[in-house]
């Protein structure tokens, strides 16, 4: 096959090694997003969750609300780790 145009050609890149794979044309910065790898997924939502909960311990310093309901789910993890037999 033959290329008309640079237009047809894309140029296919991954800055972590094929995790997340972009494709853009020559000569352009606009990529546009054509692969993410499920398991880098769920990894990359597990610590963007990490990070919320980080600031929600942090806001709940001066939240008295916040206070009560981290208080809640503490005692439920703790419940939960350690059933009385």
């Amino acid at each position: 096959m033959m290329v008309e145009s640079i237009e047809e050609i894309l140029i296919y890149e991954s800055p972590d090694g094929g995790k997340t794979v972009y494709a853009r044309k020559p000569g352009q910065t606009n990529r546009t997003l054509v692969h993410v790898d499920p398991q880098h997924q769920l990894e990359q939502e597990f610590y963007q969750k990490w990070l919320l909960w980080r600031d929600i311990l942090k806001a709940s310093q001066d939240n008295i609300g916040l206070q009560e309901l981290l208080n809640k789910t503490e005692m439920m993890y703790n419940l939960i780790k350690n059933p009385q037999s």
